[in-house]
């Protein structure tokens, strides 16, 4: 099975009726969607992915990045960004999140905080699993010098399936705690990526943070701004080879298990209002 062939086979099957238009999704710096990279990073949120695929999909996020941008301008820092914040925005539509139902299956019929502690235990899983495929890429890519001009290439790859995963993570939670994100799939991914920038849960009694909500510009700042902080964050782990990967596993580990805590506190008190107001 061919790279190609391996993400179509993985990549979610989207419904028409809710892909996102230019105008649902807002701002995009006049880039175009590349279809062949949101599907490679939506299929890396698969938490069943064995280490041998998970390595071959974080390359061809690499290998697309370099031919979508070219080495030159990515290794611009401030093109670098806006390639991260593109991708990421793209592929937010396209993440596949799956509902109540199918999460109560998946897990043995679990629900309430036993469910949601196994999704941010396996998402965690998850994101180690992406640091440690770096490692994988970087043992590859760095086995000849020229290649290592893609050593930032690959951490802003990293970086992408690393977030993606973390907004599978808050749409889950949200399903499990019997509050999914209202809206179609532009919108819904508009307020993940705003719930993701804050670190906090989806607040749905706060104005302009439901189906209404749109990844307006204050918002791509916002992404763009913690995007930032991830990537510094990360610029730890280009370490040689298999080094490197063992930090990037820790970090991603750490971040996604802090967020996790986090948008569960979130998702409990929001609960606590919400039966405060019906009882009113």
């Amino acid at each position: 099975m061919t790279d190609r062939d391996e993400v179509s086979a993985r990549a979610p099957q989207t419904d028409q009726a809710s892909a996102p238009t230019p105008a649902e999704s807002g701002p995009t710096d006049d880039t175009e969607t590349d279809p062949e990279l949101s599907a490679a990073v939506a299929a890396l949120t698969d938490e069943d992915l064995d280490r041998v695929s998970r390595t071959r999909l974080l390359t061809r996020v690499v290998k697309q990045g370099i031919r979508d941008r070219g080495i030159k301008e990515l290794l611009n820092p401030k093109a670098a960004v806006r390639w991260v914040v593109d991708a990421v925005t793209d592929a937010a539509p396209h993440i596949p999140v799956r509902d109540l139902d199918m999460l109560r299956a998946h897990h043995g019929g679990l629900e309430g905080d036993a469910l949601a502690e196994r999704l941010v235990r396996n998402a965690a899983r998850v994101t180690t699993g992406i640091g440690a495929a770096s490692g994988g890429v970087a043992a590859v890519e760095w086995a000849v010098t020229p290649t290592l001009l893609s050593a930032p290439v690959l951490l802003a790859a990293e970086t992408i399936a690393v977030v993606a995963v973390e907004i599978k993570l808050i749409a889950e939670l949200h399903e499990a705690y019997g509050r999914p994100v209202p809206g179609n799939g532009a919108q819904r991914a508009a307020t993940l990526l705003q719930a993701w920038s804050n670190q906090r849960g989806v607040n749905l009694l706060v104005p302009g943070r439901g189906a209404a909500a749109a990844l307006s510009t204050a918002a791509r700042k916002d992404l763009r701004d913690r995007l930032v902080r991830r990537l510094g964050r990360n610029l730890t782990t280009l370490g040689p080879f298999l080094t490197g990967a063992a930090v990037a596993g820790y970090l991603n580990r750490r971040s996604t298990l802090a967020l996790g805590e986090t948008v569960r506190k979130d998702l409990r008190k929001d609960s606590g209002m919400s039966k405060v107001i019906e009882a009113g």
